[in-house]
């Protein structure tokens, strides 16, 4: 299964992770109960459902790559299936505002007062990966990342984690070996299969590696959404960890969305 990704600039601010959930020291590892891989699947299909109508969040950014490190507060409005919008700002000043539907990605920058206009597809340059609206939708949600019902999926067993993936577990020795050209994707469940514990995407050809922990969540009018997050993404370009940290939670409240580009704001380079 060809897993097929389109992402947007805005995520340079949001596109991170440290590579292990946090523990405490001497924690013990616990044997999970063994479920069948059915049970497992129907969990993650009925996760990928849980879609608000509406969805705020104000959210506290630690950002970090091989050339800076910088610290921001990210205020995203998702309205479902249709509209993504960013306003990210420093020192409580608004500075870039993004706005993202299924076809395109407009953004300003008030700093150097310009705009860019652009579709999904090309930003596979950012980040090695290229996500699709829906994907970046399934991000903030904590829902399985491109998850699809008519799908082939297979558990990957471990006494200590619920694990699903699209391939198995031979096939994806495998793939690594012959440098295969498909994403590798593995869903870790939580041990009360409630929600996303982990996901861990790979490709080994290109040599991009992400993976995004779901460290904690909060319950918000009917909703389970993620409150703490890290995601880290490798490349052979780039290295980036992002820490995020939802201080302000909305679900399925009205909201408004305010986008314009200034008519003396010039193209950015």
């Amino acid at each position: 299964m060809i897993l097929r990704f389109k992402i947007l600039y805005i995520l340079f601010f949001v596109a991170g992770m440290s590579s292990c959930s946090k523990k405490l020291v001497g924690e013990t590892p616990v044997k999970l109960e063994r479920k069948k891989t059915e049970e497992l699947t129907n969990k993650l299909d009925s996760l990928s459902k849980q879609i608000p109508t509406t969805f705020y969040s104000k959210i506290s950014t630690k950002y970090t790559d091989t050339n800076q490190n910088l610290s921001f507060k990210t205020s995203v409005t998702i309205l479902k299936d249709s509209v993504f919008t960013a306003l990210v700002s420093y020192a409580g000043i608004p500075i870039i505002n993004a706005f993202i539907n299924k076809d395109s990605l407009q953004f300003t920058n008030k700093k150097d007062k310009c705009y860019t206009k652009t579709t999904l597809a090309h930003l596979k340059e950012q980040f090695g990966v290229a996500f699709d609206f829906q994907n970046l939708q399934q991000l903030f949600l904590g829902i399985p990342l491109n998850y699809q019902a008519s799908s082939k999926y297979y558990q990957i067993h471990n006494p200590f984690d619920y694990i699903i993936s699209n391939y198995r577990k031979r096939e994806i020795r495998k793939l690594e070996r012959k440098d295969w050209d498909d994403f590798i994707i593995k869903y870790y469940l939580n041990p009360d299969l409630k929600s996303l514990k982990k996901l861990v995407i790979e490709n080994p050809k290109e040599n991009n590696f992400i993976i995004i922990n779901y460290l904690k969540y909060q319950f918000e009018n009917g909703f389970n959404v993620p409150s703490e997050v890290t995601i880290d993404v490798k490349t052979n370009k780039n290295h980036i960890e992002v820490q995020l940290d939802y201080e302000k939670l909305e679900i399925n409240e009205p909201q408004d969305i305010f986008f314009s580009i200034p008519e003396n704001y010039e193209v950015c380079n």
